[in-house]
C-alpha cells in the first residue's frame, strides 16, 4: 500500500537527476502535493532556480557516480529534515553501441551512474527508513529493459540490473515497511537523447517504425506519483509495454 495525497503532505523526498526532464517534472509534481523535495544533480544553477520556486525544497549538488557525494547528500538531507520518506532514483544516462563497439571505460561509467549510484543511495536510506518505520524507494528503469534492441545492450542491461535489484529489495524489505517499486518509462520528450553517449550512428528516423509517439516528462512524473500512491512493484508507462515484453521473450529463438 502506498501513500495517498493526504499522507504525502509534509513528507520528505529525495529526487536525483532533478535539474531537467523526468526528475524536474517529478520534483514539481511532488511539491504541488505538499512534499518537501530535495533536488539532487550536478547542475546547481538549474537546481537553485527550481528550488526557489518550490516551497520547502533544498538543492544539493551530487555526482551520482561518486559514492562519497551520495553519502554526503543523504547525510545532509537527514540532518536538515530529520527523515527521508521517499527516494526517487532517477539520475541516469543513455549509451548506444553495438556489442562489438562498446567502450569498456564508458560502460563502466554508465553502470556506475545507472546501477551503482542508485544502489548506494538505497543502502544509505534503508537504515533511515527502517528506523522511522517505513518509506518508499522508486527506481526509474526504462522500457528498453523490457525489450531486446540492437545497439542498446549496454544501456538496457544497466536498466535491467536496476529493475532486478528493485524487485529483490522489495521482498527483502517488506517486513520493515519499506516499499520498493520500479518504473518503466517509454521514450520521453527530454534532453535524454541529446545527452546519450553514442558509438552507433543515429538513425534518420526520429523513432522506430510502428512505435508510439514519445511521452512528456510530466506524463512520466504522473506515473511515478501513481507508483507512490499504489505501492505496486512495477509501474509501466503504457500497458502495451508489458505485453510487448512478454511477446519478445516468446519470439527469441
Amino acid at each position: 500500500m502506498g501513500m495517498n495525497s493526504t499522507e504525502l503532505s509534509g513528507k520528505v523526498a529525495v529526487v536525483t537527476g532533478a535539474s531537467s526532464g523526468i526528475g524536474h517534472a517529478t520534483a514539481q509534481l511532488l511539491a504541488r502535493h505538499g512534499v518537501r523535495v530535495v533536488l539532487v544533480s550536478r547542475s546547481m544553477d538549474k537546481l537553485e532556480e527550481l528550488s526557489s520556486n518550490l516551497p520547502g525544497s533544498r538543492a544539493l549538488s551530487a555526482d551520482m557516480t561518486q559514492i562519497p557525494h551520495i553519502k554526503r547528500m543523504i547525510r545532509q538531507t537527514k540532518d536538515q529534515f530529520g527523515r527521508i520518506d521517499i527516494l526517487v532514483n532517477n539520475a541516469g544516462q543513455g549509451y548506444d553501441a553495438v556489442v562489438e563497439k562498446i567502450n569498456i571505460g564508458t560502460i563502466r561509467y554508465i553502470y556506475d551512474l545507472n546501477i551503482i549510484g542508485p544502489l548506494v543511495a538505497m543502502k544509505q536510506v534503508i537504515p533511515i527508513m527502517r528506523k522511522q518505520g517505513g518509506g518508499m524507494i522508486i527506481n526509474i528503469s526504462s522500457g528498453t529493459a523490457l525489450m531486446h534492441l540492437p545497439g542498446m545492450s549496454a544501456y538496457s542491461s544497466s536498466k535491467r540490473a536496476l529493475a532486478g535489484i528493485s524487485i529483490a529489495a522489495r521482498q527483502e524489505l517488506q517486513d520493515d515497511g519499506i516499499i520498493v517499486s520500479v518504473v518503466y518509462p517509454y521514450i520521453t520528450l527530454t534532453n535524454f537523447e541529446k545527452n546519450t553517449i553514442r558509438e552507433t550512428p543515429v538513425s534518420d528516423e526520429e523513432e522506430p517504425p510502428g512505435w508510439y509517439p514519445p511521452d512528456t516528462a510530466e506524463f512520466v512524473a504522473q506515473k511515478i506519483l501513481e507508483g507512490i500512491r499504489s505501492g505496486n512493484a512495477e509501474i509501466f508507462a503504457h500497458d502495451w509495454m508489458k505485453r510487448r515484453s512478454d511477446e519478445e521473450k516468446r519470439s527469441i529463438t
